[in-house]
């Protein structure tokens, strides 16, 4: 897609950017030490344990024999997306140095994070073993606290344990609970270790990725024809895997370009999203109807 550069009649440094929060799933990026290459290209394995329990002591004979089942899963990386900016040096110059700096800044912002945040939840809705609450359409605050009561006595009653459990939910409904300011929406709201609001444009339950080839240059993604829109999502940190296997961020300056005049910015992410098999109990999801 060619770039759309007009020139400054006069230079002001407030820009007209769009409106974009960072990334909201940052928190889920894992240890990378528990994560090793696996033998085939683009696979990543990582450890599944499981003990056997308790059996009869036995006075004579003494204790039965346990084991340790420690499983190495491997996983084939699912995303893979880049794109490489290249502006024209005298371009950038008449822009006052804006098209180039900004730009690589309005990459990460706008198109980076968003992107990343709707792959990380659809992958994650897509799971099979999570716990659903399917069809909410909520008309109030007071449905919401309700909701999430239920999820929580959900997770309680699945042994999930209570420390790392993050809330995401929607702008609406999470600034409707505030607004409540009772004693009752603030003991809920403390029982999760982190709270994040995520714009209802990155959180659906299926995404398409755009290839920003023929048809779809401008890239990134759009929502599912089939999606749902997601109302919340409580995950226990530990029960994902999001795993960043390689960043490449990236700036070759005019002078090594040996194709054009033009410094070039080039930007890829290649990694994994997944749900440990074991801890499917540690996502809860609240969808609306449609």
């Amino acid at each position: 897609m060619p770039n759309t550069l007009v020139l400054p009649k006069n230079y002001v440094a407030n820009l007209d950017e769009v409106y974009k929060l960072a990334s909201v799933t940052s928190d889920l990026t894992c240890d990378a030490t528990m994560v090793r290459a696996g033998a085939n290209v683009g696979e990543v394995i990582y450890p599944q344990i499981d003990v056997t329990g308790l059996g009869d002591y036995d006075r004579n004979t003494g204790y039965t024999t346990g084991a340790v089942d420690l499983k190495w899963k491997t996983s084939k990386c699912n995303y893979d997306r880049g794109t490489k900016i290249s502006v024209d040096v005298m371009d950038d110059q008449e822009s006052e140095k804006l098209a180039f700096a900004r730009g690589g800044a309005e990459l990460m912002r706008t198109k980076v994070a968003p992107e990343s945040d709707a792959f990380t939840f659809a992958t994650i809705a897509a799971m099979e073993g999570i716990s659903k609450l399917e069809g909410q359409d909520f008309t109030d605050a007071v449905q919401f606290l309700e909701a999430l009561i239920d999820a929580k006595n959900k997770m309680d009653e699945d042994e999930v344990p209570e420390e790392g459990r993050i809330l995401y939910a929607t702008p609406t409904l999470m600034n409707g609970v505030m607004a409540l300011d009772t004693t009752k929406s603030r003991e809920i709201l403390n029982c999760f270790a982190i709270k994040r609001k995520v714009p209802q444009s990155r959180f659906y339950t299926a995404i398409d990725l755009l290839s920003g080839k023929t048809g779809e240059e401008a890239g990134h993604y759009k929502k599912n024809a089939s999606a749902k829109d997601i109302n919340f999502m409580i995950i226990h940190k530990p029960a994902v895997m999001k795993y960043d296997k390689h960043v490449a961020h990236d700036i070759i300056p005019a002078a090594m370009n040996a194709d054009a005049d033009a410094d070039i910015l080039k930007y890829r992410k290649y990694g994994l999203v997944d749900v440990y098999k074991n801890k499917c109990a540690g996502i809860f999801m609240c969808t609306k109807a449609k």
